[in-house]
């Protein structure tokens, strides 16, 4: 396997009204976004230190019409996309979009666990840029709503060679599986909570320098907080958010 495999390389913003979240996240997240250029596609790059993080795209007219909610897609970076999808389809997940190659960029295919959270399979023609994973602007944190705990840390395990790392005892709420890529952490899972009335999902921590004004912008957008802000081991802080549009998305930060 290479460096790059079971690594997340890319994260998707598919929204509803692509201007008002291009102004929403550069003003709470403090991206810079430029288009990305390629022909016959509108398609938004966000950029933090003129290094490209993020994509933002209008959904898709059939996930509209399957009234698909706006959401951010997070992208995992394989050594062979259809290799990757037909293990994962062995292993009980769900491949939504066979394979595909964007013309430039490289090759796709949107996926699903075994109970539902979606993510894409990804591999680039050439060198993702790399960026701390702590760097303003950045992803800091990937986090998976599972629906069961137990047996999707071994389907990740298998399918991206992720190492189960500190276990941190939530009570009655279960254990938040921290778990780690490469030897680094890069993320957390548990098994979802009854008491949020969705399926299983993958959420993305947006780093930002201080959450209280993080907040704040986000709120004077029309942005919601639906959780938080608490802090979490290790000392950061974080928020649970909504925006405009009916995406969740989350922040993190080193200090309120």
């Amino acid at each position: 396997m290479s460096k790059g495999h079971g690594a997340f390389v890319w994260y998707e913003l598919m929204t509803t009204d692509t201007k008002a979240a291009e102004a929403f996240y550069d003003d709470v997240v403090g991206w810079s976004s430029v288009d990305s250029g390629m022909p016959d596609a509108n398609y938004t790059l966000f950029k933090t230190n003129d290094v490209r993080v993020a994509g933002l795209m209008t959904m898709p007219e059939n996930a509209l019409k399957m009234n698909i909610p706006p959401a951010w897609l997070g992208y995992v970076g394989v050594d062979d996309v259809d290799a990757a999808a037909t293990k994962l389809a062995k292993l009980g997940g769900t491949v939504h979009r066979q394979p595909d190659d964007i013309p430039g960029v490289g090759r796709f295919a949107v996926v699903a666990d075994p109970h539902g959270a979606v993510f894409a399979l990804f591999r680039g023609i050439g060198d993702m840029p790399e960026i701390s994973q702590m760097a303003s602007g950045n992803i800091g944190w990937h986090e998976l709503m599972a629906g069961d705990l137990a047996t999707d840390l071994p389907f990740y395990q298998e399918m991206f060679g992720w190492r189960k790392d500190e276990g941190i005892d939530m009570g009655d709420m279960g254990t938040y599986q921290l778990f780690a890529h490469n030897g680094a952490q890069i993320g957390g899972m548990m098994t979802k909570p009854a008491t949020i009335p969705t399926p299983p999902y993958w959420g993305f921590y947006f780093n930002v320098e201080a959450l209280d004004a993080a907040i704040a912008r986000s709120t004077a957008k029309g942005g919601k907080v639906v959780n938080g802000p608490m802090e979490v081991p290790g000392g950061a802080w974080v928020v649970n958010c909504v925006d405009p549009q009916g995406a969740y998305f989350n922040l993190v930060a080193p200090k309120r």
